[in-house]
């Protein structure tokens, strides 16, 4: 019974984590997805012709390309970060274990100090925890510089998750260009769309991120229309 009630407490953690991971890259990886496209369009709403609404599909299907390459690659270099810092900081510990293992005591005496245990315990808990090398610098690692061994896949993943998020937020705004047959009806139709999907995004975002929906949602809202309104009114300007 007690082997099962030790293990149960850090599966769910572990999957807590992995669930914050995935949602931070979709966060990260769909907010941007619906934005940059739906300015871009926006701005090539502006400048080309009805003849030239192809021009609208092909610049938004190479920035969705290029965008989801640029951000995927961004959450692939954070999480490589991320790993090489733990390992660096894995190093240094076994080192310091190894070089001076009185000054590293005294930290790990202090750790259960600031617990409120007596000086007894303190000793008992000091002696068992750095009679093995491995549990001691694991101690360090995460009591003394709050770091948690990251996943070894997590650089892949993360790619992969905010780059797939993003192609598919940038979908959203670009895709009712292909069923129109000018550019300001196209934009007329993605702002209703995207502007709905931005809403929505917002809202579940800051209800996870333990911000008020309702003005998460209008937030988010408004710097997607503001973004595509600017692209616009700046393709007309040179236009002119």
């Amino acid at each position: 019974m007690s082997t099962t009630s030790t293990t149960s407490p850090h599966s769910h953690v572990e999957q807590h984590m992995r669930g914050s991971e995935v949602l931070t890259d979709i966060v990260i990886g769909m907010s941007d997805g619906l934005t940059v496209p739906f300015a871009l369009a926006a701005g090539l709403s502006g400048a080309v012709g009805k003849d030239h609404l192809n021009l609208i599909w092909i610049a938004g299907l190479a920035e969705i390309a290029a965008g989801s390459i640029a951000m995927g690659l961004g959450g692939y270099l954070a999480g490589r970060t991320e790993v090489d810092h733990y390992h660096s900081e894995l190093r240094r510990e076994y080192d310091e274990v190894e070089r001076v293992p009185d000054r590293e005591r005294e930290e790990v005496q202090e750790f259960f100090s600031n617990l409120g245990l007596s000086k007894e315990v303190q000793s008992k808990a000091v002696e068992e925890m750095t009679r093995d090398k491995d549990k001691w610098v694991d101690f360090m690692m995460k009591y003394e510089l709050g770091l948690d061994k990251p996943d070894p896949e997590r650089a892949r993943k993360s790619a992969f998750n905010i780059g797939l998020s993003y192609v598919v937020g940038g979908l959203v705004p670009l895709s009712p260009y292909f069923f129109v047959s000018d550019g300001l009806t196209g934009l007329k139709v993605s702002a209703a769309i995207t502007l709905c999907c931005l809403f929505i995004f917002g809202y579940f975002k800051s209800k996870l991120t333990g911000v008020h929906p309702l003005a998460g949602a209008v937030r988010v809202m408004v710097i997607g229309a503001l973004a595509a309104g600017c692209a616009f009114a700046v393709a007309k300007l040179i236009q002119a």
